[in-house]
């Protein structure tokens, strides 16, 4: 299943157990020799909520939220009777998020997702940097400096602002902001272009993963910075454009909702 066309291989984990999804996630991920994705998800049964999800990054690496992959993980539950209510509640490594569906012809086309409150302390995120926040900062990345703005959406995130976004070379810039001392548990990065007051164009790259079509945190991560900045106004719906399509985005005084489709590829049954 893809968010935006970020793509992981799911597995319904209600009846069964996966024993080693480090290892089956980097193996399944290579799109070469394997099935091919950014990713793994196992969705279990849970004591908190609804039910459980665990995704793994194409290196084997646990996250512990993912956007896409949760209104995926909603998607499949629903369609296939395992929860059989429009409102639903999913544990993750961040908390529980409160997940809102919309049905089309008996299935989910689109999901509501509660991500929980933005957060700016920079121990929250964790950056090494002084002060109460991070707020377009310059930093030294390389052998460069760039202005970014640090928020954790239950995982950390970089946002940096910027023109020409197709002219980024994100497979040698990624790298030395994932891998940058300044991130002791490393970073998601948002390269953003803000088209609008309520409309954003962002590259992400994703630790562990690398450059993804979609980062449903990131994107909530660059509507919160595009406001803390003045780009963009809180409770208004901001349009946050990635290479695999766009995820609709409000930033409130509570929380941050996010909204998007969720698509079923196929079925299928490994030997592993």
């Amino acid at each position: 299943m893809h968010g935006c066309g970020n793509d992981y291989i799911y597995f319904n984990c209600f009846k069964s157990e996966i024993p080693s999804p480090q290892a089956l996630a980097v193996s399944l991920s290579d799109r070469h020799k394997g099935i091919g994705g950014d990713g793994i998800v196992l969705m279990l049964p849970s004591d908190a909520a609804d039910a459980r999800m665990r995704m793994f990054n194409a290196d084997g690496s646990e996250g512990s939220m993912c956007g896409n992959a949760i209104r995926c993980v909603a998607k499949y539950l629903f369609d296939e009777g395992i929860v059989t209510k429009n409102v639903m509640s999913v544990e993750t490594l961040s908390g529980v998020r409160e997940l809102c569906l919309s049905i089309d012809n008996g299935l989910v086309s689109a999901v509501r997702v509660d991500m929980g409150p933005a957060k700016l302390d920079p121990a929250d995120i964790p950056v090494r940097l002084p002060g109460e926040s991070v707020i377009n900062r310059n930093v030294a990345i390389g052998c460069h400096e760039y202005e970014i703005t640090c928020v954790s959406m239950g995982n950390p995130h970089a946002v940096v602002f910027r023109k020409d976004l197709d002219s980024l070379d994100l497979g040698e810039l990624g790298p030395l902001f994932e891998y940058s001392g300044l991130f002791p548990d490393r970073v998601n990065t948002e390269f953003v272009d803000v088209i609008s007051g309520n409309r954003l164009k962002m590259r992400v790259w994703e630790r562990g993963s690398g450059e993804t079509q979609a980062c449903g945190t990131g994107a909530c991560a660059a509507a919160v910075a595009a406001v803390i900045s003045g780009f963009c106004a809180k409770n208004d719906d901001i349009t946050v454009q990635l290479s695999g399509g766009e995820l609709l985005i409000r930033y409130t005084d509570e929380t941050v909702f996010m909204t998007g489709g969720a698509v079923r590829v196929f079925d299928g049954v490994i030997e592993a």
